[in-house]
Parts: C-alpha cells; structure tokens; sequence
C-alpha cells in the first residue's frame, strides 16, 4: 500500500475517534501507560470545572480526591498488565474531584485504546450526583412508609385488643350461656386478627408472615382459652422446621379457619368422651400448602353437609375456604379432619 495512502487512512480513523470521544454523551478522559491525560472531550471539561488546556499532559491523579492518589498508581498498573474492557473499582463506591476540590461520586467504565504511543485507556465517567440524590429520596420515603406501617400495625393489634377486652367484660357480665359462648368465640376470631398484626410488627416485614409461627401461636391462645374445659384434651401441632412464608392477605383466613375448626372440635368433638386429641398439621407439597385440621371425636352425624350447617362458624370456614382460592376436603369417619389445599403463589387457584 502508498505510504501516503496508509498516513491518510490512519489521520482519518484518528479524526473519527477524536469526533466520537467530543460527542460523546459522557465524560472521556484518555490516559497513557504512564497516568497522564492525553485527551479530553467537552463533558469532561463541564464535568469537572477545568479547560482541556488545563489537563493535557496533567496526571490523572489530579481528578482523584487526595485520600485515594497513594493506591490509584497501583490499580492503574494492574490494568495495563492485563488491559480489557470492565467497570472500575467494581464493588467499592468511587469518587471524583471537581477543580473546587469537591468530591462527587461516579461510575466509570474502563477500555483499553491501542494507538501508535501504546496501549492507553479510555475511561468513561459517569456522574452519580442525582442518581444517589434520588436513591436517597426514595430511602427515605421507605424509612417514613415503614415507620406508618409499623404505627398503623401496631394501632390495628391495640384496638382489636381493645375490642377483645370488651367482649370478655361484656361476657363476664352474661347470665345466658349460650350468650357467653357466642361472646367468647367472637372474641377468639378477634384475637386470630390481632395475633397477624402482632407478628408483622414484630418481625418488620409487612409482606409475609411465617404461617407455621403464626398458628402456633394461635393454637396456644386456643388452649389457653379451653383449658378449663374438665376434658383431656391433647392438641398435637406438626409444622414445618423451616419458615412457610405467606402473605398478609391469605394468613388471616387461614388463621381464622383454624381457629373455627379447633373451636368446633373442643365445643363438639368428644361429646360424652373424657378426652381426646386435636392435629393441627401444615406442609407443602409441591406448589401447594396443605393446611388441617383433625380430632379422633364422635365424628360427623351421618348425612353431614357443609352447605347447610346452621353454625356460624362452620358457616365461615368453606367462605374462608374460597376466600384465599383454595378446596376444602372433609373427612367424618373416624372423628373428623378438615383439609385445606391453596396454591403458594397468590395468583394462583386450585
């Protein structure tokens, strides 16, 4: 090839990367082997305050904040000794200083540049300024919405608890017992509301609940509730080792089924028995959870249908049931086991 030819093509491939690094949406600074700036575009100049005139031929030590010149050289070093495309300092936040000698942080992106001087680096700057700015705005704004949800969870345990309170007295107060009982089971449906309240504000996730945690603690409240009954009654609770997370949504109703389901079975599962044992069993199986709820009774009187049980309870458990899109199965012989199945994934029914 013309030598003249040869010198024409390289002074116009140089030119083009001239006008691509000036046009460039962000700051380009190109450095030789040695650290010194060889070239700057317009953004660079804006970006940090100098003329171009200023910075050729400067180390580029000087746009690094003082606390960081000592170790810069040696990051340097280790790039050219194996030059290829990365972010800088991945991992570790980085800063820049502006002429005023103020830091401001950056992303910059590192690529190696073969020209006839050697091999020099092209590096890309990026200022985060507003991007952390936003970042904190939005931390901030989650630190606030955390700080009312917590207020407001716990506002939603003391008043139901309030409610709780008042329907003890006013049941402390009834001389019908069929009055007190009614009482009592509203007082249980209002305390398994509270109890989620109570985990989400302890745990700090408003998300999710640990429905293992939940219902035990909500199988506790029960027997607590029913150990005056004069009956030998043992509840069994089979739960998972691990955390089965459920979101705030679906724990309620399965709370409250519970609660109906285990309040059934010490109001009328051992009638004319001296005792007996309640199963509360949860486990996954595949992409579904499997909640139930069991007793070794009388079982259920022949002919038993759901749909037209006149218990209030009962009532409530197959609207539960639908409620969080699951099937209830129900077995009456021996004694009785309720099973409810529901998908993990809340979009999804069964």
């Amino acid at each position: 090839m013309d030598t003249r030819s040869s010198g024409a093509t390289q002074a116009l491939g140089e030119d083009a990367f001239r006008r691509v690094v000036e046009w460039a949406p962000t700051a380009m600074v190109l450095i030789d082997g040695a650290g010194r700036i060889a070239l700057i575009n317009a953004q660079a100049e804006r970006l940090f305050g100098y003329s171009r005139e200023d910075l050729q031929g400067q180390t580029v030590e000087c746009l690094i904040p003082e606390r960081y010149t000592a170790t810069h050289g040696g990051f340097r070093e280790g790039f050219f000794a194996n030059p290829h495309p990365r972010p800088m300092g991945s991992g570790r936040d980085l800063y820049a200083r502006h002429q005023d000698s103020s830091e401001f942080p950056v992303e910059i992106g590192l690529n190696p540049i073969d020209t006839p001087e050697g091999t020099m680096v092209l590096a890309s700057i990026v200022d985060m300024s507003e991007r952390r700015r936003a970042q904190q705005r939005i931390e901030n704004a989650l630190a606030e919405k955390t700080v009312l949800l917590n207020e407001v969870h716990h506002r939603v345990k003391n008043n139901l608890q309030l409610v709780s309170s008042l329907l003890n007295l006013q049941a402390l107060h009834a001389t019908d017992p069929q009055l007190r009982a009614i009482l009592g089971e509203s007082q249980s449906r209002v305390r398994a509301m509270a109890l989620t309240h109570q985990l989400l504000y302890e745990r700090k996730d408003y998300s999710r609940i640990d429905l293992g945690d939940y219902l035990n603690r909500l199988v506790q409240l029960l027997i607590g509730s029913y150990r005056e009954t004069g009956k030998q009654i043992a509840v069994h609770k089979i739960l998972p080792e691990h955390p089965q997370y459920l979101d705030f949504e679906r724990t309620i109703p399965c709370g409250l089924m519970v609660n109906e389901l285990v309040t059934n079975a010490y109001k009328h599962a051992f009638a004319g028995m001296q005792g007996g044992e309640i199963r509360i069993e949860l486990q996954t199986r595949g992409d579904e959870i499997e909640l139930s709820v069991a007793d070794n009774g009388v079982g259920l009187p022949a002919g038993f249908d759901m749909a037209n049980v006149t218990s209030l309870g009962l009532q409530l458990v197959p609207l539960l049931a639908d409620q969080i899109g699951g099937q209830l199965a129900i077995e009456g012989h021996p004694g009785c086991c309720v099973t409810l199945r529901f998908a993990s994934d809340p979009s999804r029914r069964i």
